[in-house]
Order: C-alpha cells, then structure tokens, then sequence
C-alpha cells in the first residue's frame, strides 16, 4: 500500500497506530519486496510472519508460493487481513507472538521467519525465537537499528556486548542495511535496520558448556570498564595462567575477547569431558542370535562393521508436565552423530541384564536413576541398526545433568510435537529412535484412559 492507502485504511477501521504496540506500517513496496527477496523463500516452504500490519508483506510472501502463519496482536488488523487476504495458504493467528511456542513448527520440513518487531519488546521477541534448539532455519528482522548493532556487532566494538554473543553463539548474524523513518508511517524517531540471521553448524565451534559459558559472558559484562581479571576472580585463580593459555593479554575487558576466546576461557575453566575411557573399537558387545541367545561377546569395531545382531536400551524420561526430553547425541558418536534421540540410550555391554544398562545408561548420560518401567522389546532390523532393544519409561522432576561427552544439547516436548516433527523430519532423527518412539505411541494409545 502506499502512504495515502495506509492512511486512508486505518482511518476507515478506526485505528490510531498504538506506539504500546509498536505499530509502524511500511507504506514502501520497492522496500518491501527487497525485504521478502532477503528471505530467498520458495514455494515449498513455511513462513512464520511476526506482526503483518496491513499485509504489506504477507502478501509478496504468498506470491512467492510459500505457505504463511501472519501472527498479529490486534484483532481489528488480524480481521482486516483474514478479508483482504483471504488464502488457502494463510492462517492468521490473532495472539500475542510471546504466547505462540515455536517448538510446534517442528512439524514442518523447512521454516522460515519474518518479523517487524516493536522496538518496545523487540528483545523479548528475538531470545523467545531464536531459542536453541530451533525448528527455524533463517530469520529476517527489522528493527531497531541500534538493536541491529549490537546483534551483528564484532569484538571491539561499542555495541558489542552480552547479547551479541549470545544471539551469535547459535546462529550467524549479517546486517543488511538501514531503513529511514520516513518509509513507515506514522514515523518512528530513529531509524530502522534490516537483519538476517541463519542457524550456526554445532562443528564451527569447539565443543563447550553453554550454561557456564553464558555465565562468564553475563559476569564479563556487568561492568564493561572493569577487567575481566577482576569481574571472573572467583571463576578463574589464576588469571595470567588462563590468559597465557587462551591467548590474550592479562588487562583485557569483556568487548575484546572474541566469541571463540570466550569459548576457550570456558573451556580452561572446565575442559571438556573426555570421551569414555574405554577404547570403543575394543569395547566388548554381546553378540545374540536372532532369538536374542547370546552366542559369544565381540569388539564394538567389530559388531558394527559386521552388522552383527546385537543389545541396546533406549529410556524416554519424561517430566511432570508429560514432556519427553530427547538429546541431541555428540558430535563425537561414531554413528548418528548430532542426530536426536531417546533421552538415553546405549549398548548392553559384556554380561550385563538389559535393567542393569538402562540404569547405568542414565546414570551416565543424564546424571540421574530413576525407577523405570519396561515399555516393549524391539526385534533387531536393520531400522534398529541390528540391536535388540529394550525400552523403558521414567518420570523425573529435577534438574537433568547432560553429559557433554554423550550429549549435545537436549530439550523437553511434548508428545504430540515430537509425532510431527518425527513425520515431517525423520532425516533429524537417529534410525533408533524412530522405530522406539512409534512403539511407545502405539503402545500409549492402546493403554486404557485413567
């Protein structure tokens, strides 16, 4: 719409643009077709649309084939928008965009994200998006240039700061280019900025632990004139040590280490864990008929490039809210690796029962024991990667203890999330896990209601 149409259509819907609400409409088309080009979107693709106006984008996305959920607050715009742009390939949702879970787009192949976040809650907007893991594979924001800044910002910098690096820990930021004021009416009184965002393979970066190293990064830049020396005492005694280690000079504030820096002053504080100490090739497996008798006990090396029948146990854990964790196994697996899994899983090793495992598989992967409840036994096939498995269920209601030498990151979802994602995604999953988790649904709808 041009500037005369926007003016002339909020008039006629009674609508005052709410600055609580951030509404700022684009009246530049030129402008908003060079913005959804940003989004490279295809017809085979979902777009999520974050506060759609008047549909000055909505519009060029439903061109582009794709199909779109427009989420927008104010039910007067959402209704003018089910009118305007009636469309078996839009939905609108009329809820506040911090009430909608991204974790459901898991049930789509390939998602895509586009949003005009209010400068008021744009933070709140970006971190709830942007949580990792994520369904979404590239972002595309305006907004507040300074926001824009400090999201793309690099070491050094004036605008470089906590959230840069939290935001760029998963993702890569790139900013596009600025907007002026006078493109949206009624005008805001700074200017604008586009940014596109895509998701960080896990490999760029060496493994590390998020939850310290967004700790440090929080410490570091509490008081962005002192140095960091006197900010992590507690974290890091010997701070001239850690400095000759990680490679920067012992005076250094917060703005001028590097992501990668802040990643291996992690990583000097708590190395990762080493892999377990047992040679894997030489680990020693039961090998079973396909009666599940065992006949003898193999190398690991050995069962695996043989195909030879063998044991596993996989454990779904869920949490009070009925919520199954699932993990997302290491980069380090030899098989399957940064695929997602049970909440636990492993081979039955040497003379071992299928309980004792499963026990021992959650002790060490998870850092809990719970008692658990034997769901089915899965025959061993090739969608089973030749294991017989045993599957079991457990409730827990605490803090979960991932271990980083097994596990990448790991989640909470709900049931039915984790059937779409399962069906609309199946590449994202180890092998495994898929025959397990449609055995537990099988068996779950069968079971008698309470």
């Amino acid at each position: 719409m041009k500037l005369s149409e926007v003016r002339a259509t909020l008039q006629r819907m009674g609508i005052t643009p709410a600055r609580a609400l951030g509404q700022n409409f684009l009246h530049d088309q030129n402008l908003a077709r060079w913005i959804v080009d940003q989004a490279e979107v295809r017809p085979d693709e979902f777009v999520v649309e974050i506060g759609p106006g008047l549909g000055a984008l909505t519009k060029l996305l439903l061109e582009k084939g794709a199909r779109v959920l427009a989420i927008e607050k104010d039910k007067r715009l959402a209704s003018f928008l089910r009118e305007r742009l009636s469309h078996s390939r839009l939905e609108i949702a009329n809820i506040d965009a911090l009430e909608f879970d991204p974790r459901v787009l898991f049930a789509e192949p390939r998602v895509k994200l586009l949003g005009n976040l209010p400068y008021n809650v744009s933070s709140a907007l970006l971190l709830w998006f942007v949580r990792y893991p994520s369904p979404i594979s590239l972002w595309l924001f305006t907004l507040q240039r300074e926001m824009a800044l400090r999201l793309s910002a690099t070491p050094s910098t004036p605008d470089y700061g906590a959230l840069t690096l939290r935001i760029q820990l998963h993702h890569q930021v790139q900013y596009l280019r600025t907007i002026p004021p006078a493109v949206f009416f009624p005008r805001p009184e700074v200017d604008s900025a586009v940014i596109r965002i895509v998701a960080r393979d896990p490999r760029e970066l060496p493994e590390h632990d998020d939850e310290l190293l967004l700790k440090l990064i929080r410490r570091g830049f509490s008081q962005r004139r002192k140095q960091l020396r006197k900010l992590l005492r507690e974290n890091v005694p010997d701070w001239d040590a850690a400095a000759r280690a990680v490679g920067f000079d012992s005076t250094v504030r917060a703005e001028q280490l590097s992501l990668l820096q802040w990643i291996n002053l992690a990583n000097y504080i708590a190395p990762a864990a080493p892999a377990d100490g047992r040679p894997t090739a030489v680990e020693l497996f039961p090998v079973v008929d396909r009666t599940d008798r065992i006949l003898r006990l193999a190398p690991r090396g050995e069962v695996h490039a043989n195909n030879l029948l063998h044991r596993a146990v996989h454990i779904l854990i869920l949490n009070p809210s009925g919520e199954v964790y699932l993990q997302q196994r290491s980069r380090r697996k030899d098989r399957h690796a940064l695929k997602w899994d049970s909440s636990a899983a492993g081979h039955v090793g040497g003379e071992e029962a299928y309980d004792e495992a499963a026990h021992r598989e959650l002790r060490e992967e998870l850092g809990i024991d719970v008692p658990l409840r034997e769901i089915a036994k899965l025959p061993a096939s090739p969608r089973t990667d030749q294991e017989f498995v045993c599957l079991y269920r457990g409730k827990f209601s605490g803090q979960l203890a991932p271990n980083r030498a097994e596990i990448e990151t790991g989640a909470f979802f709900p049931e039915t999330i984790i059937d779409s994602w399962v069906a609309a995604r199946p590449q994202d999953f180890a092998p495994g896990f898929i025959e397990c988790w449609r055995t537990y649904r099988q068996r779950r709808r069968r079971a008698p209601s309470p």
